[in-house]
């Protein structure tokens, strides 16, 4: 805790991405905002992220173009040059958020505790949040909430969807499911592709959906990969006529028409990939599928017991040792890992799904 200071007229957040990670920050602000509604708010992020969450309330973005080099730094100081906040909240360990640090005009600069103040995160900062014992990334970032004196309650998300955003997202989805079908949506890739489950398996598990009664639609981004990991789902399915084909939505959404769209999901299945965690904020149950990292620590936050996952396995092959034993946050690299999570595992998962959350 910070001991004299009581509540703070400013503060400013630094958190620059990636999607997951700024859903979860998402939930931190809300939670200082319910406690400390006086407390002006100032978030300095990537300009990619402040599209998704644009228009949050109470928040003023300022954007940090990763990508101008040091024109980017020199902007940064420039924007805040006559600023002064109360505290700083420092949550990303990268070298390049602590430099953007030193642009930051800040009487208490907060970072990670010594554990995990990576990329020598502690010399930009002047108080720790206390440790954590295998903190989700989620409850790691409710530790700067707890350092600040606040109580932290059970994650609430209220993020920005304008009723244009989500009227889009209705009449797109209405477009090809005018049987009105509960919608699946399928978010197939991460921004690795080795973290990507396979064509064949993502087109079975469509088909079953598909004989449940769900409509089935693929979103995703703009790049060449996920065009054609998309592609190669569909054709592989053998259902193409009317209310049962898949609807292709890669690449014609914005972060904000995307969120709109599994806002109005039923259920979506995705790996370790920003738009799970952007179902989570929506409140729209995710079957997660993980084999490179530990979805204890970076699963969709609320439906973490609906993850299918080959990690612990992918831990004893490579490691030879249990998770419990290894570092907490330890990654398997492996470019078949995600093979290993058979289509009858994800099959198993949607009924137990549908069935606990009486889809």
């Amino acid at each position: 805790m910070l001991g004299q200071l009581s509540v703070p007229k400013n503060l400013c957040l630094l958190r620059l991405s990636a999607i997951g990670d700024v859903c979860h920050a998402v939930a931190l602000v809300q939670n200082i905002q319910r406690q400390w509604p006086e407390t002006q708010i100032t978030w300095v992020i990537g300009k990619v992220e402040a599209s998704l969450i644009r228009g949050l309330d109470g928040v003023e973005f300022v954007i940090f173009d990763k990508a101008a080099g040091l024109k980017g730094y020199r902007d940064l100081r420039e924007k805040l040059k006559n600023r002064q906040f109360d505290v700083l909240l420092h949550m990303q360990v990268a070298l390049r958020a602590s430099l953007a640090s030193l642009c930051i005009p800040a009487k208490v600069k907060i970072g990670f505790d010594s554990q995990r103040a990576k990329e020598g995160q502690w010399l930009f900062t002047n108080k720790k949040i206390a440790p954590q014992v295998q903190p989700h990334v989620l409850d790691g970032f409710m530790g700067f909430a707890k350092a600040l004196g606040l109580e932290v309650t059970p994650p609430l998300w209220h993020m920005p969807l304008a009723d244009d955003e989500q009227l889009w997202a209705s009449e797109v989805l209405s477009a090809e499911n005018t049987s009105e079908k509960p919608i699946a949506i399928i978010c197939p890739a991460a921004s690795k592709a080795e973290r990507n489950w396979h064509a064949e398996g993502y087109s079975q598990t469509a088909g079953y959906l598909n004989s449940l009664g769900f409509k089935v639609v693929i979103c995703g981004g703009p790049t060449t990969a996920e065009k054609l990991l998309a592609e190669a789902i569909i054709a592989r399915s053998d259902f193409s006529q009317g209310d049962n084909a898949i609807q292709n939505l890669v690449g014609q959404t914005s972060l904000k028409q995307l969120l709109a769209l599994l806002n109005l999901a039923h259920i979506v299945i995705a790996p370790d990939t920003g738009p799970a965690h952007m179902a989570v904020t929506v409140e729209t149950p995710v079957v997660g599928l993980y084999a490179h990292s530990n979805p204890k620590r970076t699963g969709p936050y609320r439906y973490l017991q609906y993850v299918v996952s080959a990690y612990e396995a992918a831990v004893q092959v490579e490691y030879n040792q249990d998770v419990e034993h290894l570092p907490w946050g330890t990654r398997v690299k492996g470019a078949d890992l995600m093979a290993q999570i058979s289509v009858e595992k994800v099959i198993s998962m949607f009924d137990y799904v549908i069935h606990k959350e009486q889809l």
